[in-house]
């Protein structure tokens, strides 16, 4: 059976039931259509780290977990595949997705691949987290792609997250701690339900019989660096994205093109460019169109889905804490979940990774962002250096970036403020007050969704008592944006819209804890618990889980060592 046309349509495609009809979904387009490095095996046992000079992508196998326990899937993802949910306890669907690709049936491949990239942090090409000092090592060092398939129409790529090592692991061993596991395998899921742009998550499996050893947080610890050394079980969770192309890796290709570091770079970077637009531009950029022109929309459409990316980022409290080029999906979705957080005590500083700093904090993401798009166009500059119009139509794109993201953020701020237009003095005094009074952020905006009369509705999101002159402007700010509200239409439509757009239930960090402690002993039952309310993250759920979750940060776990911040030791 040949894999299904990507215009079939997905009524007449049944639920895949069984891992020979799964295994016939399979189209790779990625290896098909690019070139591999030219030093690497053809059997993919390629997993000591070493330079990779060419090549899009190193076919590699997975390492597999030993004794994979299954945890969780994700419902709402095999529903839009058309999976049968009894195929995340299939043997054979269990061994592949914990890492034994030995289990590929005909026409799937018994390798899967691994791809390099480049790092670039605010704009600065980087180099030293290469072992070589060349930047030849560094990519996907224990991420490996297994699967890529269309269902229902629409194109795939499944990729274990501690998956084992590869060429571009710089020594270390592949793994990934189940507490890291957890973490993403909830996050995507989430915050598909929220509707923000971002990587899928399949399944979650743990080795009951593999640890690792990492660096951790003692208990109770109000270190800001890991003051332990902690065995963890392994485990594998597997992201979905139409693909994980990175803005790292067309600067990869764009570097080698700069440096003539071999014959063919520049026809490299040209088939990756090619790539990413049919797998992640194709119904929106007409491939009629010269090539040229096809690399200029795909520099205006991805400005769109980036500065739209971090306008939701900012709507729902998330911070990406590491937003290198690496960590930047050139298809302008959210990838890599890894130092990331969700800001409670409002402020715009808000940081949770240790070594992230103040330039990749909360409110400072949109300045990180124009930093990766002026990566990415002069990455994709080489591909336009005979065409002199075709030039200029990129710098012009490229220099209106602040411009679009301040437009998608003042778009931002008036939906979550229920407002028809968008109010710079309205919303400068409101974040100014946020500050002062400690606000919770998502408890804050969802209060006022209410569209309140009193001050002391919205007091309920505060973290400290706030003075009588504090409260003074308080009661003003309200009844100016109370004023603004009324004028524009009826209050019980604004607030059901204001409700659509301000969560009811964030992330938070002390409430996943739990989770992944239990996990480690063998009980999973609050990773299910955490599905149910991150499924629905708008709506009101039962009183039990309103109680248990919509609550403010208890002051135990403020400043706490793996909670209220984290290294990145995963």
């Amino acid at each position: 059976m040949a894999p299904i046309s990507a215009t079939s349509s997905a009524s007449e495609l049944p639920t895949i039931k069984t891992f020979a009809e799964f295994s016939q979904r399979v189209d790779y387009s990625l290896m098909d259509s690019l070139q591999a490095d030219p030093q690497s095996t053809g059997n993919g046992h390629d997993h000591h780290y070493r330079q990779v000079f060419s090549g899009h992508y190193v076919p590699v196998t997975p390492t597999a977990i030993p004794a994979p326990e299954y945890i969780a899937h994700s419902k709402i993802l095999f529903n839009e595949l058309g999976l049968s949910h009894e195929l995340a306890l299939d043997e054979q669907f269990r061994r592949l997705f914990s890492g034994d690709i030995t289990v590929a049936q005909e026409p799937m491949r018994p390798v899967g691949w691994a791809t390099g990239y480049a790092l670039s942090i605010y704009g600065t090409e980087y180099i030293q987290q290469c072992p070589f000092g060349t930047g030849n090592g560094y990519g996907d060092g224990r991420a490996i792609s297994v699967f890529e398939g269309l269902f229902k129409g629409r194109r795939w790529e499944m990729q274990l997250k501690g998956g084992g090592p590869t060429p571009y692991c710089r020594g270390a061993d592949g793994r990934a701690v189940l507490r890291s596991s957890v973490r993403e395998f909830l996050v995507q899921d989430y915050m598909q339900a929220l509707g923000v742009p971002t990587s899928r998550s399949l399944t979650l499996y743990v080795s009951r019989s593999e640890t690792v050893r990492r660096p951790w947080y003692a208990e109770n610890s109000k270190s800001i660096d890991p003051d332990i050394m902690v065995d963890n079980p392994v485990a594998i969770t597997t992201r979905v994205a139409p693909s994980f192309l990175r803005v790292g890796q067309l600067e990869l290709f764009a570097r080698r093109t700069r440096s003539n570091a071999h014959q063919g770079a520049l026809n490299e970077l040209r088939m990756i460019v090619k790539h990413l637009i049919e797998r992640n531009y194709q119904q929106v950029i007409d491939q009629r169109l010269a090539f040229s022109d096809q690399v200029i929309e795909l520099a205006y459409l991805f400005r769109g889905r980036l500065t739209s990316l971090v306008a939701n980022w900012m709507r729902v409290g998330y911070c990406q804490g590491n937003f290198n080029s690496d960590n930047c999906a050139a298809g302008g979705f959210t990838l890599d979940y890894g130092p990331f957080g969700f800001c409670e005590l409002f402020d715009p500083r808000f940081q949770p990774w240790t070594a992230g700093g103040h330039h990749f904090s909360f409110f400072n993401q949109t300045v990180a962002a124009e930093a990766n798009y002026q990566m990415f166009s002069t990455a994709i500059r080489p591909l336009l250096a005979d065409n002199t119009e075709a030039l200029a139509r990129l710098d012009q794109i490229r220099d209106g970036f602040a411009e679009f993201m301040s437009q998608e953020m003042e778009a931002m701020w008036a939906k979550k403020l229920g407002l028809i237009s968008y109010d710079a003095t309205l919303v400068d005094e409101l974040l100014q007050l946020m500050v002062l009074s400690k606000v919770d952020y998502t408890i804050f905006f969802r209060k006022l969704s209410q569209i309140p009369d009193l001050l002391t509705d919205l007091k309920e999101s505060f973290y400290s008592p706030s003075s009588e002159q504090v409260d003074a402007r308080w009661s003003s700010w309200l009844q100016r944006w109370r004023d603004r509200i009324t004028s524009c239409g009826d209050i019980r439509v604004t607030s059901a819209a204001m409700k659509r757009i301000n969560p009811k239930y964030t992330w938070r960090e002390w409430l996943i804890a739990p989770a992944y402690k239990n996990a480690e002993q063998g009980d999973y039952s609050l990773i299910k618990e955490l599905q149910v309310v991150f499924s629905n993250p708008y709506e009101e759920q039962s009183l039990e889980l309103e109680k248990k979750y919509d609550r403010l940060k208890p002051k135990d776990f403020f400043n706490a060592g793996g909670v209220s911040h984290y290294s990145c030791s995963s």
